[in-house]
């Protein structure tokens, strides 16, 4: 199995090109219906290892970006030159990113947070009907990847100049997770997090609201969104309140 050798460089701060390269990564991994556990069990790369790649928080080496290329059916180079802004050839699956317009570096990160949602609109568009069992864990696993996309986005906009384009940027991404979980939460099998959610916008309560009215924190709401574990009885009550504003 592979382990931490894995990973070439490793950094707490944002590399555009390391964001874009892992968000295109994940979004294609998930559009394949890959799972992490399948890439440690053939020994491509362990999940944490996985994990801080697809959050651009550090870089596989030649090696293991080979074989993640080989898995995700791309031509070799591809991840690399996705971590460059470079276009990519026609016949790669994936959106090919804006050219960059400047050096700035929150420019970088919204263009990469543009070119990750490009890979997730194909990714949901192959989801299966809402009634299928397969429907709730393979939206589940897009929308936290939304959600640290949107946090990739947000900490960029607190870190630098928040430019046309990563306003363009965060409400592309926050659209899309919206859309998508008033969509989850239609299915069958939706999580509380999902249903929690759209209860509380269709009843247009603000989380504070929520936690209000259910009685728990502003965070064990954040946290259940978020499908985050929380008390038990933080759940009945959350559970009460969905089934009062549903």
């Amino acid at each position: 199995m592979t382990n931490a050798e894995s990973i070439d460089e490793s950094t707490d701060a944002l590399d555009p090109g390391m964001v874009r390269a892992g968000a295109a990564a994940a979004a294609r991994r998930r559009e394949l219906d890959i799972s992490q556990r399948s890439l440690a069990a053939d020994g491509i790369i362990n999940a944490g290892a996985l994990i801080a790649f697809e959050k651009g928080r550090s870089w596989p080496r030649e090696r293991t970006r080979a074989k993640l290329e080989e898995v995700l059916r791309w031509p070799p180079g591809t991840i690399t030159r996705l971590r460059k802004g470079e276009s990519l050839r026609p016949r790669e699956p994936v959106a090919a990113p804006p050219a960059a317009t400047g050096g700035d570096e929150v420019s970088l990160i919204a263009q990469a947070v543009i070119t990750a949602i490009s890979t997730f609109n194909s990714t949901v568009a192959a989801l299966p009907p809402t009634d299928d069992p397969a429907f709730t864990p393979r939206v589940t696993a897009i929308l936290s990847d939304l959600r640290q996309l949107e946090a990739v986005a947000a900490r960029a906009a607190r870190i630098g100049r928040v430019t046309p384009a990563l306003i363009k940027a965060l409400g592309t991404v926050r659209s899309l997770y919206d859309d998508l979980m008033v969509r989850a939460a239609t299915a069958p099998h939706a999580t509380l997090g999902q249903r929690l959610y759209a209860a509380r916008r269709g009843a247009n309560l603000t989380v504070l609201e929520t936690a209000q009215a259910a009685g728990v924190s502003e965070e064990t709401i954040r946290q259940a969104e978020a499908e985050e574990p929380i008390a038990v009885a933080d759940v009945g009550a959350i559970e009460d309140l969905v089934t009062q504003i549903a």
